[in-house]
């Protein structure tokens, strides 16, 4: 028994050591049970009477192969997975909850400050008799009587604890409140952004602009007569026959004007 919670906490546990009870034959024997018995309990019926005719009946119930009902589940509001319990609802369980000595209020929308405060007072003023404590001599063999120090250890751990189940319980609001300081952060970031790119498209525009003006501003351009072999390059290759094909004695006459 120890071996296997043993291996429930371990961080990569091997499957459970009843999967091999999950045969064929014993769910088939399941099924059976289930048929002879009929609306009857199946955990109170004798499953060695039902299956007398069967062969290989387990001496375990045969009860165990059934799935885990879920409406129990959602009723009992957890279930149990290699050995840690897991709440069907994701909260934060109190420390009353938990089977500690609550010393703040249940209730999250009552103001915590004030008891918190106390806590820390009574936590500062157990910590300095606890050095008053100390300080005192031990007692004597023959006393049976707890130290006065263990007192204040046992008092100072239910403070600490208290003081970690309060922040824990704020950790949502937290959470809250980190989320909305990035998204505002994101927003800025986009409109630092955005500003950016109007600033640059307003400084393009201002540019295209001053060359406009400027092209408009120069003087027009004097038509200078082109070179005669170009002209006469661009006109041999312009002069095509009239049905569009290209023959080579073409090819070879532009090349000759070219060269």
């Amino acid at each position: 028994m120890e071996e296997e919670e043993a291996e429930l906490r371990n961080p990569f546990p091997s499957p459970p050591s009843h999967y091999t009870r999950y045969t064929s034959h014993n769910l088939k024997l399941l099924a059976l049970l289930k048929e002879r018995v009929g609306d009857g309990d199946l955990a109170a019926a004798n499953q060695y009477e039902v299956l007398s005719d069967q062969s290989d009946v387990p001496d375990w119930p045969l009860v165990q192969l059934e799935k885990p009902r879920v409406d129990w589940i959602l009723e009992e509001g957890h279930y149990t997975v290699f050995g840690d319990t897991w709440f069907v609802k994701e909260t934060i369980p109190s420390l009353a909850e938990l089977g500690g000595h609550q010393l703040y209020p249940a209730d999250p929308s009552v103001d915590r400050r004030p008891a918190l405060r106390s806590i820390l007072r009574s936590m500062l003023v157990t910590y300095s008799q606890l050095l008053d404590a100390l300080l005192q001599p031990p007692p004597t063999t023959s006393s049976t009587t707890p130290p006065e120090w263990q007192r204040h250890v046992e008092w100072i751990t239910v403070l600490a604890q208290n003081i970690m189940a309060a922040a824990n319980d704020l950790r949502p609001v937290q959470a809250r409140g980190n989320l909305e300081l990035m998204m505002r952060r994101q927003l800025e970031l986009r409109k630092e952004e955005t500003r950016a790119v109007h600033a640059k498209c307003d400084s393009l525009e201002a540019k295209l602009a001053e060359m406009r003006l400027a092209a408009q501003q120069l003087p027009p351009e004097r038509n200078s007569p082109a070179p005669s072999g170009v002209g006469q390059i661009s006109v041999g290759m312009l002069s095509q026959p009239a049905n569009g094909a290209v023959s080579n004695d073409d090819v070879l006459r532009w090349a000759e004007e070219i060269g």
